[in-house]
């Protein structure tokens, strides 16, 4: 299966990397040349056009920064969508809104092609070794047709229904990140300006009920000082907007989510849109005074888990409830 792949960015990059390590035949595309170069150099072949590659291909992958950003890859007027044809698939793996991916499938359905809604989640670092889990949106038909792609690139591949789905719940499971980081800045300078050891600190909220995959991760960055982990205060404005989007259409009431929306819009009037997003936590550090650090922290995250073939995680029905 022939598979073509646009955006090669701090994700996509990633994603693409390990479906060249595991020998699939593989066309990329990005803005940027030296990403493109470098998976040339690799074995990759690269397309002029998404049209291009949309006529070569069996599969195109689209991991994109913004749905304004995917929009213009599928209908430009040598877009994706004026190479596809019956049988072939588009495959979504941007963070983006559940409403445009159902109007761009539509599309896609009207060339006789799959639409997959096709989000990943659990951290650039598991992205980096195929062991991050994957959300796909879509038929029963298309899904099957892509699980052996999908398991590829992720560990863990959930079906999630139809197409639009795996989109909001990548927005919720962001939204759930973005508070916990949120409430991590000020439990974490809480700690600090009470006079508790760091380390100490980070150790009991990591044996505690007070624990979360971002406490797990992202408080390591910040006490290395680093605060880098891979994403930016705009991309967060980004997907808590989703998320508010989607909570707002869909009628509830939230409270939480106008919130995360004004403190990361505050944090990137404050220290610029593509500060990193950990540095939240410069807005209650310095107005106390301090810097949130412990020590042998590493500055980045490394996945340290073997990678491995993926596969469908299959969902319990639940009947004892």
């Amino acid at each position: 299966m022939k598979i073509g792949f646009i955006g090669l960015g701090n994700v996509g990059g990633k994603l693409a990397g390990s479906l060249l390590r595991n020998g699939c035949d593989l066309t990329v595309r990005d803005l940027n040349p030296d990403f493109v170069n470098d998976f040339v150099s690799r074995g990759a072949t690269s397309a002029d056009s998404p049209k291009e590659m949309a006529e070569k291909c069996d599969v195109v992958i689209t991991c994109l920064p913004s749905p304004t950003a995917c929009s213009q890859v599928l209908e430009a007027e040598d877009g994706v969508l004026a190479g596809l044809s019956e049988g072939k698939v588009w495959l979504e793996m941007s963070t983006t809104d559940e409403a445009e991916v159902r109007r761009i499938g539509a599309l896609v359905e009207a060339k006789g092609a799959f639409p997959v809604d096709c989000p990943v989640s659990g951290g650039c670092h598991r992205a980096d070794t195929g062991n991050i889990s994957i959300f796909a949106g879509c038929t029963r038909e298309a899904f099957d047709k892509v699980l052996p792609i999908l398991t590829l690139m992720g560990r863990r591949v959930i079906h999630t229904g139809a197409l639009g789905t795996a989109s909001t719940l990548k927005v919720i499971t962001n939204y759930l990140c973005t508070v916990h980081l949120a409430a991590l800045a000020e439990a974490l300078t809480t700690a600090k300006v009470t006079g508790m050891d760091m380390n100490v600190a980070y150790e009991a909220i990591k044996a505690s009920s007070g624990n979360s995959f971002v406490h797990e991760t992202e408080s390591q960055v910040i006490l290395n000082g680093s605060r880098d982990i891979g994403f930016t205060m705009d991309l967060v404005s980004k997907d808590v907007g989703l998320f508010h989007e989607v909570a707002t259409r869909a009628g509830v009431p939230t409270e939480l989510a106008p919130l995360m929306v004004d403190i990361f819009k505050d944090g990137e009037e404050k220290y610029g849109s593509r500060e990193l997003s950990p540095n939240i936590i410069r807005r209650i550090e310095e107005p106390c005074n301090v810097k949130v650090l412990g020590k042998g922290f590493p500055p980045e995250m490394v996945d340290d888990e073997p990678e491995e073939r993926g596969y469908e995680v299959v969902v319990p029905l639940r009947s004892d409830y």
